[in-house]
């Protein structure tokens, strides 16, 4: 019997599959060791493969793709309500295939690997910038122990750490001035290692058209423009610039029953490191719109006399995100003035 849809339940090296014919009858039901997954594929006719999106899903998806089946990643919350019974392998592997034939089922695009070049760099970003602030909170702590406060912020620091370890009468002995050396020794390095990822990245956002073509937009940098190009890739996925801020958790979560709706704060769904850097964004143009006269800085200065500055920088992350997907799903470039001489017609 032909099989016409496989759900894999991933792992790092026993993978599960359970797969169906035309009438949704199990035919196939087997555990596969790392080896043999694109074996045992490479027999098989073209069919609908389903995967959660986890670790490696994006590896094995294209793998799959090149040998002419369609893939499908759905987000592992989707999965969760078509397991029957206990959670075991088997049981997973069937829930992956019943959901990936759902109508109304969403999937996740599946990355490129020039995507998860970005989103490597993205990470390693991240995770360089937390060892940092660790570090600085733990030569804060030190210190106060000393009876020496700094002011929180890193550039407080590293003009406060010369000065420190050249004082002789401070109290500090020698052996621990030899440790607080080490620690700044430490500090310095992770300040050019975050340099180096920041350079790259900036040449990363000059070569990548699509990167360049979103720093048109207000509060869009290098940064947040690889970042909305490694995460979300081609734009056409969604229907409409709403559904992108819908996924970035940027609309109103939504609390309505018996005919009654009720809209609440932001939902918060979706990748929050990219939320975080369009809503900082939206906030440095807020901030500067205060003493213009264009178009956008009139909006922002009506919406902020309305309402608070915080609730108007997340209007704005909303719409520079929907003006992202405009320009990502269109060959055109930004126009502030987009529009306006229809209105001035009207």
């Amino acid at each position: 019997m032909k099989i016409m849809r496989i759900g894999i339940d991933l792992a790092k090296n026993v993978f599960q599959v359970q797969g169906v014919d035309a009438h949704e009858h199990p035919v196939c039901r087997r555990q596969l060791r790392r080896h043999q997954l694109l074996e045992f594929f490479q027999k098989l006719d073209p069919c609908l493969i389903g995967m959660e999106a986890c670790a490696g899903a994006h590896h094995w998806a294209r793998q799959l793709q090149a040998m002419g089946h369609t893939v499908r990643l759905i987000a592992p919350q989707f999965v969760k309500a078509y397991v029957k019974g206990n959670k075991n392998d088997a049981n997973d592997a069937e829930a992956i295939c019943e959901a990936v034939s759902r109508p109304g089922m969403r999937f996740v695009p599946i990355k490129t690997i020039e995507q998860q070049d970005l989103q490597a760099l993205h990470r390693i970003r991240t995770e360089l910038i937390h060892q940092r602030t660790a570090k600085v909170n733990q030569i804060r702590g030190l210190l106060a122990e000393y009876g020496i406060v700094i002011a929180v912020t890193v550039k407080q620091l590293r003009k406060a750490l010369p000065l420190i370890l050249e004082d002789a009468e401070n109290g500090l002995s020698a052996r621990f001035r030899h440790l607080l050396d080490g620690l700044r020794e430490d500090l310095v390095y992770l300040d050019e290692q975050i340099a180096i990822v920041d350079q790259d990245m900036v040449r990363q956002a000059t070569d990548n058209a699509l990167a360049r073509k979103l720093q048109q937009l207000r509060g869009i940098g290098p940064i947040t423009a690889t970042a909305l190009v490694a995460a979300i890739g081609n734009a056409k996925d969604f229907k409409r610039g709403r559904d992108l801020a819908a996924w970035l958790g940027l609309v109103p979560g939504q609390h309505s029953s018996g005919g009654k709706d009720r809209l609440l704060g932001i939902s918060k769904r979706g990748n929050t490191y990219l939320r975080t850097l369009v809503i900082h964004g939206a906030r440095a143009v807020v901030r500067a719109a205060a003493t213009q006269t264009d178009r956008l800085s009139c909006w922002i200065q009506s919406l902020c006399a309305r309402r608070n500055n915080n609730i108007a920088a997340v209007a704005l992350a909303n719409k520079t995100v929907r003006l992202a997907w405009a320009l990502m799903t269109r060959e055109a470039d930004y126009d502030p003035d987009y529009g306006l001489a229809g209105d001035t017609a009207a």
